[in-house]
C-alpha cells in the first residue's frame, strides 16, 4: 500500500534526480571544471536524501503502522527499521 500523495512527490523527486544525474554525466563527458561537477554531485546527494525521507515517511505511515498492529509482524517491522538505520550510517 502506498500513500498516493507521497508517491506523487517521490516520483517527482526521482525525475528531478534523473535529470540532475544526466547533467552530471554530460558535464563529466564535456570535462567541465571539477568544482562545477562536485557541486552537481553534492546537489544530487541532497536530492537523494530528500527522496529517502519521502520513502521512509511512506513506509512508516503505511507498512510499519500496519505491521505494528499485528503482533506477529511487529518484530519484522522493527528489524527492517534497524537495518535501514544501520545502512544509512555506513
Amino acid at each position: 500500500m502506498v500513500n498516493q500523495a507521497l508517491k506523487k512527490r517521490a516520483l517527482h523527486r526521482a525525475k528531478i534526480i534523473q535529470g540532475q544525474l544526466e547533467g552530471l554525466v554530460k558535464g563529466i563527458d564535456a570535462q567541465q571544471y571539477c568544482t562545477k561537477l562536485l557541486q552537481l554531485s553534492l546537489s544530487i546527494q541532497r536530492s537523494l536524501k530528500s527522496l529517502d525521507a519521502l520513502l521512509l515517511e511512506n513506509h512508516l505511515k503505511t507498512h510499519v503502522r500496519d505491521q505494528m498492529m499485528r503482533k506477529e509482524s511487529a518484530d519484522r517491522a522493527t528489524q527492517e527499521l534497524i537495518d535501514i538505520y544501520t545502512l544509512s550510517n555506513k
